[in-house]
């Protein structure tokens, strides 16, 4: 469950190291995202001389929470950090290389 002000941890090569959630899109009042859900986010960390500098407003599509996932085989996956990877405006990554694991839904 990521809200408002959470950090996270940048799972690819774009050169952002630390996120916080701005905003949820989607619907205007929802409160909680989940994994595959696409927020709004400001650069908190960054690589010295990379394209994407701190304070730069961005989206991402979160990957991994720390907030377990239940599927309807019974099946619950939780992962150790809470992570996202930059997206464009089109949906693609800005990285080329996405790091950890990736749930497949």
């Amino acid at each position: 469950m990521i809200q408002p002000q959470t950090h996270l941890n940048v799972a690819d090569n774009s050169g952002a190291r630390e996120l916080m959630c701005i905003r949820i899109i989607g619907t205007s009042n929802r409160r909680y995202a989940n994994i595959g859900d696409v927020i709004v986010a400001v650069i908190k960390e960054a690589v010295p001389n990379m394209p994407l500098e701190r304070s730069e407003v961005i989206r991402a599509v979160i990957v991994r929470t720390c907030k377990e996932l239940k599927r309807d085989n019974g099946m619950i996956i939780r992962y150790d950090d809470n992570a996202a990877v930059i997206i464009d405006q089109e949906g693609n990554p800005k990285g080329t290389r996405i790091f950890g694991a990736i749930v497949r839904n």
